[in-house]
């Protein structure tokens, strides 16, 4: 069920500026961080220079983007040896999307690639630094992790790898998603259900199958999606339209052709799909069922890690440098690039 907002005729002339949902007002979860946040930044960024293989100017974009405040934010109660292989695991999926968003490496290659890293970090051997970084951070993954956590973490790679697969192919052919459509892709696409593995893997536990496949668990986990992916199209729609490519990959651009919305009301409507996401991930969390005492605990720790990448990567979006937020909320849009 999609939020009810009053629709509004796209005008004729495009507007020059927009506002902002306020999406800090419906997530009242607690903000907390890791204490190893610096120290894990710090050798985050060494990671990006040595494995990674990164050079100015293109390794200035994540340095600046800090994904070592966004673990600490998701990962708040990490130690400093699981919080680094988080971070590193967070800025392998952000390389490997900007690679494939610009041509750099071919999805179904890197699939092929980073899950023979993933499935044998120590032994697979190559040259290709897509799959180096996979053995750097998953060799270490694997001296904590249980083996449904690390088969989950390896599945939902496949799935990040063939959506965005499918992505090209429909931007090839020109293919228009509608609203059903692009939700479903979407939650794949975003590349977030890895880090729902890693919440295992930092608190030491390996949920039952049972558990995992759960209709209220996986209810909750697509409520933390989309709250994750909707909040991202919202913040990343001025650079993606300036771009010339959001009608593909947002859903601001898909509310708009779907719904018949001009560009405010497409974000107004956005802003209503994520309050709609944290109200489903209550009142799923209200009906969770009890299984026995040690699965119960686990289970608790589980649903507050989706809770803690709910608040936490809202507030990271806000104050990254890569999403450009102003206090105001007032955005002027970006003139599109000439092809």
């Amino acid at each position: 069920m999609f939020p009810s907002v009053t629709h509004t005729i796209t005008p004729d002339s495009e507007p020059s500026q927009f506002i902002l949902p306020d999406l800090t007002s419906d997530c009242h979860y607690p903000l907390r961080k890791s204490p190893h946040c610096y120290a894990i930044s710090r050798a985050s960024d060494r990671w990006l220079a040595d494995v990674a293989q990164l050079v100015e100017p293109e390794i200035r974009g994540y340095l600046d983007m800090d994904t070592g405040a966004l673990a600490a934010a998701c990962y708040p109660d990490a130690d400093a040896f699981h919080l680094q292989v988080c971070v590193e695991s967070i800025n392998w999926a952000f390389i490997i999307d900007d690679w494939m968003e610009s041509g750099i490496i071919d999805a179904r290659g890197a699939l092929e690639s980073c899950i023979s890293a993933l499935r044998d970090p120590i032994n697979f051997d190559t040259e290709q630094v897509d799959a180096k970084m996979c053995k750097s951070y998953f060799s270490r993954f694997r001296e904590t992790a249980g083996p449904g956590c690390t088969e989950r973490f390896i599945h939902a790679v496949e799935l990040f790898f063939t959506a965005v697969a499918k992505q090209v192919d429909d931007r090839a052919k020109g293919n228009m998603y509608r609203l059903e459509s692009y939700t479903a892709l979407r939650r794949d696409l975003v590349g977030v259900e890895p880090c729902f593995a890693l919440i295992e893997f930092v608190a030491r536990i390996d949920l039952p199958d049972e558990v995992v496949s759960h209709p209220v668990i996986k209810a909750l986990e697509h409520a933390t999606i989309d709250h994750l992916a909707w909040a991202d199209d919202i913040l990343s729609y001025n650079k993606e339209q300036s771009r010339g490519d959001e009608h593909w990959e947002n859903i601001v651009a898909v509310l708009m052709h779907d719904r018949g919305l001009d560009l405010q009301g497409a974000m107004d409507y956005a802003g209503q799909m994520c309050k709609d996401a944290i109200r489903r991930f209550e009142s799923n969390r209200a009906i969770l069922p009890s299984w026995e005492e040690e699965v119960d605990r686990q289970v608790a720790i589980y649903v507050e890690g989706l809770q803690n990448w709910i608040v936490g990567s809202l507030h990271w979006h806000l104050n990254s440098a890569r999403y450009g937020v102003t206090p105001d909320r007032i955005i002027k849009l970006l003139p599109k690039r000439s092809s």
